[in-house]
């Protein structure tokens, strides 16, 4: 019965000019970076009196989180073979799998990460590695690279250095760049008194974090801006603003977090301005909710904004994509999986748009294009999406909860 669907809605298709096997082709090439944080409510594996601090807030206290890097990595292992397609991992700079007596982040290296390593190469992925700026008694008033203190913000460079040459050694022995994404807590809950002076010492410290020149093939830097962050309402230091003219000027790549604007902003529409004389970002795909949060994805208008822009201008080769979201309300597996696949449906979505509605609009025809867009909404794009899933060999929209209940009756519930 799949089958005799998917070949009639297949012709629909076609006769619209699509080629559906194509548009399953090039869903297969885009590599999600599945962030391992989802799984261990972004606590990481340092030490208990850590707390989470800084701009982020994970709620819920659903059985199960991973309490170490093996059970993380377990838990990865098994969420990822329910996402279609070959992707890779994203981690944060403290879900270390190792400590060592006296060694603090300003001081960690790849012995700190080296099961990680080891991990990825047995499953042929990549990871990516972004510095943990918060959890940590030296995040001092939510200050951390733009703290007064010369020595607080000596140690936080260190940590950023050091997770550059972390990530330098993942491309090194993975065969493919580690993304290490910057994004800092920093700023003030009430309106500051001086906003230019956080931001000089800001940009004075990451310029000595990305002093060393670290080859592309290896290590690629991203700094992601926010409009605003949990407790730094009134004064953002890493701002949109900061941070877009931070990497022009220097040469980084601009990472976007769409949980992190206004409600009525939607980052697809900034995809084509950044474009025009940029050559690629990183995407931390998530969803805002009223305020500056991170909700797992929904196939909703913002997402398929962004699918679409990314696809139809042909930015697929100039983003990289990554997740970012943490809901402990939920299951923390199915939170991964569900929204992953409504990402990558999404962007299977615009990877079979007509173009006639491009077409009209060219003619100026714009009662047609509206009329046009109009009718793509109701094209079958489900029975694609469960053809391109079986050839995965992945379970259905409704299967794969059965095997995520079970992975929680003998795994979850017994920690």
């Amino acid at each position: 019965m799949q089958k005799d669907l998917y070949e009639s809605v297949k012709r629909i298709y076609g006769d619209l000019g699509v080629d559906v096997e194509k548009a399953m082709a090039k869903l297969d090439a885009i590599h999600l970076g599945i962030h391992a944080w989802q799984g261990d409510d972004v606590r990481g594996f340092e030490a208990d009196s850590f707390t989470l601090t800084g701009g982020c807030m994970v709620t819920g206290n659903y059985p199960g989180c991973a309490r170490n890097a093996d059970e993380l990595r377990k838990d990865l292992d098994f969420a990822m073979k329910l996402i279609p397609g070959h992707h890779r991992v994203g981690l944060q700079g403290h879900q270390v799998d190792k400590m060592f007596p006296g060694v603090d982040r300003d001081a960690f290296t790849i012995e700190n990460f080296r099961s990680w390593l080891d991990w990825a190469k047995e499953r042929k992925i990549g990871l990516d590695i972004a510095p943990a700026f918060y959890g940590h008694p030296k995040l001092d008033h939510n200050l951390s690279l733009s703290h007064p203190d010369p020595g607080i913000r000596e140690f936080w460079i260190d940590h950023g250095i050091a997770c550059r040459k972390i990530g330098e050694q993942f491309g090194r022995e993975l065969g493919t760049p580690a993304i290490v994404n910057f994004w800092m807590p920093d700023g003030f809950k009430d309106t500051p008194a001086d906003r230019f002076a956080p931001r000089q010492r800001m940009m004075e410290s990451l310029d000595r974090c990305f002093a060393e020149q670290i080859s592309s093939d290896f290590e690629r830097d991203t700094v992601e801006q926010k409009l605003f962050g949990i407790g730094v309402e009134s004064c953002t230091v890493g701002s949109h603003e900061f941070f877009m003219l931070y990497a022009a000027k220097h040469g980084k790549i601009l990472c976007f977090d769409t949980g992190h604007f206004h409600p009525t902003e939607q980052i697809g529409d900034k995809l084509s301005s950044i474009f025009c004389m940029m050559d690629e970002i990183f995407l931390h795909v998530s969803r805002g909710v009223r305020w500056d949060s991170d909700h797992v994805t929904v196939v909703n208008d913002d997402l398929l904004s962004l699918a679409r822009e990314s696809v139809v201008n042909g930015f697929l080769d100039k983003i990289h994509f990554g997740l970012d979201y943490f809901d402990a309300s939920i299951n923390r597996i199915a939170a991964w999986v569900i929204g992953a696949r409504n990402f990558q449906k999404a962007l299977l979505i615009a990877l079979l748009e007509p173009d006639c509605a491009q077409k009209a609009e060219k003619q100026m025809d714009y009662t047609s294009r509206l009329a046009l867009q109009e009718a793509a909404k109701t094209l079958p794009w489900g029975i694609i999406w469960n053809e391109w899933c079986e050839r995965k060999g992945v379970p259905s929209d409704y299967a794969f909860m059965s095997e995520i209940k079970r992975y929680e009756k003998e795994v979850l519930s017994l920690r």
